[in-house]
């Protein structure tokens, strides 16, 4: 921490500044009168801030925020033994009854998170700490995480990629408050639920809906940093069943180029629609053949078919970057005329 940065409460002012008034109000009514005094004392007194400051204060509200002995469990239980409390058992029976009515009417959190425009969204988060960017991100689907991850400045999805791609399990409190630090802007709250969120499975499917410029750029960012990690992403980013979603020309044109023996040794330890979809493209002879050279391999090794299946597709990265090909699949709401 900077030697500017001292005290809890310009702590307070700092981060009460970096997030919506509306935000901010709504901190402000939970403290004391004196508190609010000072706090508010701190804010007249700020000035102009550097980008350092305030990205110390805001990191540490994250690593607060991430902690969960900092904070009530929190969920429907804890807010009705706080209402009976404050407003006993006849009067906070009424209020009760009117939150859990209100709670049905409304959408999920997660399911405000999921509708949210993107590219808005993206706006909104691109001045956030890159964890809690991850964090918002893993709550999404992969097509609508991509593209904001894609609206993000250049260094920051860059981060943020590796972000989630070093999460694993997030707690739901982690990821109600944090989504408090937007929620001026976007008008949500956290999930309540536990769910898997980021790894690098994550990235691969996010990257996958990036434009391919944009995922490229930020792997070979990633690859600079981090080979390993860079190269486990590129393992995952397009999957063997993903040749489901090539048409019959860019097939063919893998076909063309893909040995017989690998293709057979990949083909082998597929689904029954991967088989079908490769030997749609074939003459009745060859579809054959292709199918007796299969059974004729007996038994093999999982690991021989995945290497196998890992040959072709890095043929058809290939073909790709060569722009004969994409391996990039249209989601079910794009159309073309």
């Amino acid at each position: 921490m900077t030697a500017s940065v001292t005290s809890g409460f310009r702590k307070a002012a700092i981060l009460l500044t970096s997030i919506s008034d509306e935000a901010g109000a709504a901190i402000l009514r939970q403290l004391t009168e004196d508190e609010v005094h000072e706090v508010t004392r701190e804010i007249s007194l700020l000035g102009k801030l550097t980008d350092e400051e305030r990205h110390e204060v805001l990191a540490e509200f994250v690593g607060a925020a991430e902690n969960p002995r900092n904070f009530h469990p929190g969920g429907v239980e804890y807010a009705t033994s706080v209402i009976l409390a404050a407003f006993g058992p006849d009067h906070g029976k009424r209020i009760t009854e009117r939150l859990l009515e209100s709670i049905k009417q409304e959408p999920s959190d997660v399911e405000s998170i999921r509708k949210a425009d993107p590219l808005h969204l993206a706006k909104i988060v691109q001045r956030e700490h890159p964890r809690t960017i991850a964090l918002i991100l893993c709550q999404m689907d992969p097509a609508s995480a991509g593209r904001v991850l894609g609206g993000l400045p250049q260094e920051t999805r860059v981060r943020v990629a590796r972000s989630i791609a070093s999460l694993d399990q997030v707690s739901p409190d982690i990821v109600g408050r944090l989504a408090n630090l937007i929620q001026a802007k976007l008008q949500i709250a956290g999930d309540s639920r536990t769910e898997p969120c980021g790894g690098v499975r994550a990235v691969a499917d996010l990257l996958n809906r990036v434009e391919p410029a944009t995922g490229e750029e930020i792997l070979q960012a990633i690859d600079q940093s981090d080979p390993t990690l860079g190269q486990s992403i590129r393992q995952l980013m397009f999957v063997f069943e993903d040749m489901l979603n090539l048409g019959q020309d860019a097939l063919r044109k893998l076909l063309a180029q893909v040995d017989r023996k690998i293709l057979t040794m990949a083909l082998k330890g597929s689904s029954p629609d991967i088989k079908k979809h490769f030997t749609s493209v074939m003459s009745s002879r060859a579809a054959e053949m292709l199918m007796e050279d299969m059974a004729a391999l007996g038994p093999v090794r999982i690991r021989d078919v995945q290497e196998a299946q890992q040959a072709v597709i890095a043929i058809a990265r290939s073909l790709q970057e060569k722009g004969e090909i994409s391996l990039a699949s249209a989601s079910s709401d794009e159309f073309v005329e």
